[in-house]
């Protein structure tokens, strides 16, 4: 019995898996898988031309790191012009304070790798902002947040809503669905089936995104640097990534399949989940970990950054410590496992009236 049920989900499997991969319901996913791939492209693009021009500029205008260091807070413009030079670049700003105009003047110098800009406001150094293109760990940061903020929480998040929800409704909305509930097959057969099919081309889908991202974002660099990052913690940061993304796509991908099953307007239950995972940093610690997000970022090699939210929204977030890896993988597998079982239950009682459907 159990060779019979296998040979049915492989043979919806193979029924399903064009239909998933080709359906014009379902194209728009691509666009957001591959989205960011085009986006960390023209980032690896920008910051090659950015490098040239500073190793240019430094050439021009040679400046040594004994200069730069001596550089300190409350110096003039002057006295910053005499140990280095005139800048390449300087521009102002205004503002207004205490019913005055004042003026912050911005000066930007290189040693071919760093780019310098020192703000002056009344004549006086107040502060240093130093930006590395070359600075791999930067652009690491970068990618998790980019991984962390846009592909698990939309990319992935919507794609398995389109995959997923459409496996049972779109063939209700066909009229098709009939034609496997004519069959001698059990219902829960035809689930796993259906389900099997959809996570296979959300994988496939969605890991390529992340294995393209990661060559995008790497593609900036010379080959020595990328050689040495891959040789210490760079090829188990490329596994941790792609483990998330497969792990996302077999939580979300559960979900969504039951929502497909139980609800004939899918947007209102999808709207609560995508509330629910994106409120997630303001939750409390207790609350945080009945989300799939929670244990998805968990499992992620590098912490998001959270440096540009706004102070009054960086209050709100409550700080939790992550799960264990171990933790985190068992609790989505058993997740998935427990909608899917209840999928199955509704897939029993599954009746096709396609007057109201």
């Amino acid at each position: 019995m159990i060779k019979l049920w296998f040979g049915q989900i492989v043979s919806v499997v193979r029924l399903e898996l064009k239909k998933t991969f080709f359906s014009k319901r379902g194209l728009w996913v691509y666009l957001l898988a591959f989205a960011p791939v085009v986006l960390f492209g023209f980032n690896s693009i920008h910051g090659t031309h950015e490098r040239q021009r500073l190793a240019r500029q430094a050439a021009r205008h040679p400046i040594s790191q004994a200069a730069f260091n001596d550089i300190k807070n409350g110096l003039s413009p002057d006295q910053v012009i005499e140990k280095l030079g005139k800048p390449y670049r300087q521009y102002s700003r205004y503002y207004h304070r205490g019913g005055k105009k004042h003026r912050i003047v911005f000066y930007r110098y290189t040693d071919g790798k760093i780019d310098f800009t020192y703000q002056f406001e009344d004549d006086k150094l107040i502060r240093t902002h130093r930006r590395n293109p070359n600075a791999l760990t930067q652009t690491q940061l970068v990618f998790a947040t980019s991984f962390q903020f846009y592909f698990l929480r939309l990319a992935v998040f919507f794609g398995c809503v389109g995959v997923f929800v459409n496996l049972f409704r779109g063939e209700m909305l066909d009229k098709s669905l009939h034609f496997y509930l004519l069959t001698p097959m059990r219902r829960e057969v035809l689930l796993a089936g259906k389900y099997f099919a959809g996570l296979l081309a959300t994988i496939v889908i969605f890991t390529s995104s992340t294995a393209l991202q990661w060559w995008a974002m790497l593609w900036q660099f010379e080959r020595g640097v990328i050689v040495d990052f891959l040789a210490s913690p760079g090829w188990s940061q490329f596994a941790a990534y792609l483990s998330v993304t497969a792990l996302a796509c077999v939580g979300y991908g559960s979900i969504f399949l039951a929502v497909g099953l139980l609800f004939r307007n899918p947007i209102i239950p999808t709207a609560v989940v995508l509330l629910w995972e994106s409120a997630n940093p303001f939750l409390p610690p207790l609350m945080k970990k009945i989300s799939m997000i929670y244990y998805l970022q968990s499992i992620c090699p590098v912490t998001a950054s959270q440096d540009n939210l706004p102070p009054l929204l960086g209050l709100l977030i409550s700080p939790t410590q992550p799960a264990t890896t171990l933790t985190a993988v068992t609790r989505i597998v058993l997740l998935t496992l427990f909608v899917l079982v209840l999928a199955s239950f509704i897939a029993r009682k599954l009746e096709i009236n396609y007057s109201t459907d």
